[in-house]
Order: structure tokens, then C-alpha cells, then sequence
């Protein structure tokens, strides 16, 4: 594997030399709160997974850490020194953030890139409120990653990086949504996602979790049912009966080709069981971040092969040079697919 130090190396410098400004760069962020910059961005703090992975993607030096800690597996295809990065409190979810622990931290920025309900905008507001660091909530669905780059990068002071993975972005979600569009209603397959151990759980209608799946023009079999994600019974996923399953653990897709109680979904019947890759990060969730742009050619060619004739190990392996900084050898490729087909 060639790792691409370039954009780490010069981020790093550029934190060094740039010239200190009289005041540091404005966005609107998305909630429609102006957030200020300071006028050296050297620590980013990010408040959720998803921020953390777009964070790396753009600007690895600036990034702090990580909610979750990378998995051994899933170092190699990342630069190890930001990898090796410690593990952080997240901000954003169901836990009370330790805000003394943070500030203690010394970030110069919190970024939480997601969802920007009303929830999210008044922890944003209220964060930022009781430790004075700016704190920009950005959206993270995909017809919305360019903009989110291009923000990002203002904030940060590298809006050139940031136009290259925006442009990147935004190529790969126009072709994906035009292909999709593309395909009759008849054609579009009944696809269920099966996100944990026991295959019951899984990402509800219009949520950032099945946005792949619904962004494709798959028609996903709990698209009735609101939320982020929930559990659903093996009662419902009989009578939904889904053509395909695309399953993100891998006991669960080990398993059900031989469970007596999913015997007689189509999907199973059919062989149509799919895991999705997930080294470093999961091709379709895990988490709901740019991570996922991948996913959408892969996922493209299990819905609609003929639409999508590219190799998926090629793409893979330019998407890893582009975002995560560094060259899979085609080995490492290999691996990352495993038993995705």
C-alpha cells in the first residue's frame, strides 16, 4: 500500500506558516447560525463518527481523534499516525457531553456533519454557548456533501482540498442518481438492510442509516416505518419478503443461508445476501458519513449491474486514494471486498 503523505505534509506546514488573520473565516452553517473560525485552525474537535471520518478525509493533521477507536484491520488503509489518533467522548447522542473534559482539550473548532434537525442545532447552540469554541453543524446527507466540503474547507483554511473531494463527491452522487432515475419503477428491487448480529435490525424510511439504498432508487422494504433505525420482527420481514438483503455483520450473513426462520424470504432463497465491505469504514452505514460514497457504486452494481459496468476494485481503489490518502495494493482491495459479492 502507497500512502499519500502529500496532503498531510502540506496541511501540517500550512498550519505553520499561514499568516495569522484579523479575524478567522465565516460560514452559515446549517442550522443558519454564523460560525467564525479562529484565525489558526490547528485542533478539530469533531462531535459525532460521521464528523470524525469527513474531518480525516479533508484535513487528517487537524483532526484530534476519534469516537471510535480504529479497529487494528482497518489501520493499513488509513495513515497510522492519525489512525493511532485517541479516542474522544462524543458530543453528539443520547450521553451528556463532559463539557470541562473537552474544553480542558484546548479544540479551536467542534464540527458535527449529519443530521440538522432541531435537536442537533440547539446542542450545537448550546454547546458552543456554554464553552465559547465554535461548533458548525454541517449536513451530511448527499445531496448536500459538496457544500459541506466547501464550508469545511473555508473554516479550516484549505478550500483548495476541499473543491477536489467536493467535485469527487458530487460526480459520483450525479452519475449514481442519474443511473438510478433511470431504471423503471418494475425494475427497482425490494431491498431490506439488515444491520446487526440478529439481522432484525435496521434503518428506517428516509434516514441518513438507508439513504444509499433509497438514494439508488432501490425501493427499501422499511421505508413505511420512521426513525433513524429500529428493530423489526421476523413477521414483518416475511411479509415484506425482500428481493435482496444487504447485511453489514458478517455472522449474520454467515448464518441466515441455513436459519430455518428466514428459510423463505426471496432473498435468502435466491442467494441474494450481500455484505457490505467496511474496512476502514462500512460501505453503506457505520458510520452514515462520506464513507458511504463508495457504497453507492457497489451497491449500484448489485441492483443494476448493467448500469453499472465499472470494476468495483478500480473504483475502490481510486475512492481510497482520493478520500482516505492512501493506495490499497491489490490485495488489500481483495480483502476489503471479502465475501461482499
Amino acid at each position: 500500500m502507497r500512502i499519500d503523505r502529500r496532503i498531510f505534509l502540506s496541511g501540517f506546514a500550512a498550519t505553520l506558516i499561514a499568516p495569522r488573520r484579523a479575524c478567522g473565516a465565516s460560514i452559515t452553517d446549517a442550522t443558519g447560525r454564523t460560525i467564525t473560525a479562529p484565525d489558526h485552525v490547528m485542533r478539530v474537535y469533531p462531535a459525532g463518527p460521521p464528523a470524525a471520518v469527513t474531518l480525516y478525509t479533508l484535513a487528517p493533521d487537524l483532526l484530534m481523534g476519534w469516537l471510535e477507536p480504529i479497529a487494528p484491520e482497518a489501520r493499513e488503509f488509513l495513515i497510522p499516525e492519525i489512525a493511532a489518533r485517541p479516542k474522544l467522548q462524543r458530543i453528539s447522542g443520547r450521553d451528556a457531553a463532559n463539557l470541562d473534559g473537552i474544553v480542558a482539550l484546548k479544540p479551536d473548532l467542534i464540527v458535527d456533519i449529519g443530521n440538522v434537525d432541531g435537536s442537533f442545532a440547539s446542542l450545537a447552540t448550546g454547546i458552543e454557548q456554554k464553552t465559547g469554541i465554535p461548533y458548525a453543524l454541517l449536513d451530511g446527507h448527499f445531496d448536500r456533501v459538496g457544500a459541506t466540503y466547501r464550508d469545511l474547507g473555508k473554516l479550516l483554511g484549505r478550500s483548495d482540498d476541499a473543491e477536489k473531494l467536493a467535485r469527487a463527491a458530487e460526480t459520483t452522487i450525479a452519475t449514481v442518481a442519474k443511473r438510478g432515475a433511470a431504471v423503471p419503477s418494475e425494475s427497482r428491487p425490494r431491498v431490506y438492510y439488515a444491520r446487526d448480529k440478529s439481522g432484525l435490525q435496521t434503518g428506517l424510511g428516509k434516514s441518513m442509516i438507508s439513504e444509499s439504498i433509497e438514494f439508488i432508487g432501490a425501493r427499501n422494504v422499511a421505508a413505511d416505518l420512521r426513525g433513524a433505525h429500529g428493530t423489526v420482527t421476523i413477521d414483518e420481514m416475511r411479509a415484506w419478503n425482500p428481493e435482496i438483503i444487504v447485511a453489514s455483520d458478517a455472522e449474520f450473513a454467515a448464518k441466515v443461508r441455513s436459519d430455518p426462520d428466514w428459510a423463505e424470504i426471496g432473498a435468502v432463497k435466491s442467494g441474494r445476501v450481500h455484505l457490505a465491505p467496511k474496512l476502514p469504514f462500512g460501505w453503506v452505514d457505520f458510520p452514515p458519513a462520506v464513507n458511504r460514497l463508495i457504497g453507492l457504486w457497489w451497491l449500484g452494481k448489485i441492483f443494476y449491474p448493467d448500469r453499472f459496468p465499472e470494476d468495483i476494485k478500480a473504483t475502490g481503489r481510486d475512492f481510497y486514494t482520493t478520500f482516505y490518502h492512501v493506495t490499497p495494493s491489490a490485495t488489500q482491495i481483495d480483502r476489503v471486498l471479502g465475501n461482499s459479492g
